[in-house]
């Protein structure tokens, strides 16, 4: 087994061995599930007659579920400034880039899983609560979204593992995470900078999830459907690129 390899089964075992990381997985499968199918529910009882299930799913993915993957994402590096395993693991691996890949590498795959099981289950539940009481959703829009949240949840967990790396703080990272995500978007808009805002991650990240107007705003998107996840990727690339030049310029301490 190559150096990098091992690199990647010590990351995967730091991941899957602490409590926290279960923890974060149940919240985000109960709040998204949980929300899918209490909405679905109140169309079937006479509330939102213009939700779909694709709706569903995208409101307890923007409003909870993402939240619970960034605590997940960001406690995969945070965690270690503030115990200073930090140290050992940079002993381990001198090679920071290396570290950080490796990181990249357990959580992308993990976060991506954990999007389609939610949004897939979700749409599952949806559809036939809402059938005939609502907007039908087709197979190819279910599809669109199961995958799309998938996609969004682990270009998520890329932006904070950056953001987290830079910053090596878990309040401080989730706290710039949650602006980014929500109050920034919001303060534009209340300036009447809608178009701006779906350039930001957490709408370029919905928008992904359905087709022609924005789920979270009800405005026409600015760009294709499948612009959003592109749009999510510079995002978490520039992250990345700051956190990787901070943690080589750094002590680890």
């Amino acid at each position: 087994m190559n150096p990098a390899n091992h690199t990647v089964h010590a990351e995967w075992t730091k991941f899957h061995s602490v409590r926290s990381t279960w923890w974060s997985v149940a919240t985000t499968v109960v709040l998204m599930i949980g929300y899918a199918g209490l909405a679905a529910l109140s169309v079937r009882l006479g509330g939102d007659e213009g939700l779909t299930a694709q709706g569903a799913v995208v409101g307890g993915t923007f409003y909870l579920g993402q939240f619970a993957v960034v605590t997940l994402a960001t406690l995969v590096i945070t965690s270690e400034y503030a115990t200073g395993s930090i140290r050992a693991t940079l002993q381990w691996m001198p090679r920071r880039g290396g570290v950080l890949l490796a990181k990249a590498a357990v959580l992308a795959p993990v976060a991506f899983v954990l999007g389609v099981l939610c949004a897939g289950v979700g749409v599952a539940i949806a559809i036939p609560l809402i059938d005939g009481y609502g907007p039908p959703t087709s197979a190819g829009g279910a599809v669109q979204t199961t995958l799309a949240t998938g996609g969004y949840f682990a270009l998520l967990s890329l932006f904070c593992l950056g953001v987290g790396t830079a910053l090596r703080s878990t309040a401080g990272t989730i706290t710039v995470v949650t602006l980014i995500l929500l109050m920034v978007p919001i303060l534009l808009g209340g300036l009447g900078l809608d178009a701006v805002t779906q350039f930001f991650p957490g709408l370029a990240g919905t928008n992904a999830m359905v087709s022609g107007v924005s789920p979270v705003l009800g405005l026409p998107m600015p760009y294709p459907s499948w612009l959003g996840l592109p749009i999510c990727a510079v995002w978490s690339a520039g992250a990345l690129a700051l956190g990787h030049v901070l943690l080589r310029k750094r002590d680890a301490a």
